[in-house]
């Protein structure tokens, strides 16, 4: 990443793509506790920023800004950027309600900390849809009695499978949780609702959708024949003098 090359693009795809996996994988694992809800990578001519969004964005930065130093150092250090080649910074997510990544994370710890299964799924579920989401599923699978492994499904709302659509609309996150009896798996998917403005949702309507505008107001406009048969005389408001009687004979 750090040393300018020349290589091939499909080599530097590859490359980026290793790089933003590790990278996101040492993120996950060292703020899941401050709700990490993902990284967005920027390379400018002068440096790399790497941009970390979180729920609570004062436990990343840490006291007087000493851990994301911390991190920067180790990011530095393990991928090989030079001096202040690297940059990270800190960004509050502004809706955690419609965040998978968030929810799922949030949803591991409710696991962690004994609360029963279906009534941690359903507390995700109904804060999701409270948030503004269009529909939402949880899926959480493993031994979750029983000695027998089976998947319990959670849904609401509206939510679609297949086509583009789901590359814009659907956000969705994957989390395993160790318990005492095995792992957990945590799938959580969220659909996003249709924003014209691009903030809560993605801004290109669902191809399905279907839009009625009202009626406009009926104007009656008047027939070329009704016009020439038209009387051209034009009324008056002129007094006409009685004629005079005749005389008698």
């Amino acid at each position: 990443m750090a040393t300018v090359t020349q290589m091939s693009k499909k080599r530097k795809f590859v490359a980026d793509g290793v790089f933003f996996a590790e990278l996101n994988e040492l993120l996950m694992r060292e703020l899941a506790e401050d709700g990490y809800s993902g990284a967005e990578v920027r390379v400018t001519p002068m440096r790399t920023e790497i941009i970390i969004r979180a729920t609570r964005t004062q436990n990343v930065l840490g006291e007087k800004g000493r851990r994301i130093r911390e991190l920067t150092s180790v990011v530095q250090k393990r991928f090989k950027f030079p001096e202040k080649g690297v940059e990270l910074y800190a960004e509050k997510v502004a809706n955690r309600g419609l965040c998978s990544t968030a929810q799922a994370e949030s949803l591991r710890y409710k696991l962690l900390g004994g609360l029963p299964v279906r009534r941690a799924c359903y507390g995700v579920l109904r804060f999701v849809m409270e948030s503004g989401a269009k529909g939402c599923e949880v899926i959480v699978s493993g031994k979750l009695r029983a000695q027998r492994a089976k998947a319990m499904k959670f849904k609401d709302g509206y939510m679609i499978s297949s086509g583009q659509p789901v590359n814009e609309y659907i956000d969705s996150a994957v989390r395993h949780v160790l318990l005492r009896q095995g792992v957990l798996g945590i799938k959580v998917k969220i659909m996003l609702d249709w924003d014209p403005k691009g903030k809560q949702g993605p801004m290109t309507p669902l191809p399905d959708l279907v839009t009625i505008h009202q009626p406009k107001d009926d104007e009656y406009v008047r027939r070329a024949t009704e016009v020439e048969a038209a009387p051209l005389l034009v009324p008056t408001d002129i007094d006409v003098p009685a004629m005079p009687a005749l005389p008698e004979a």
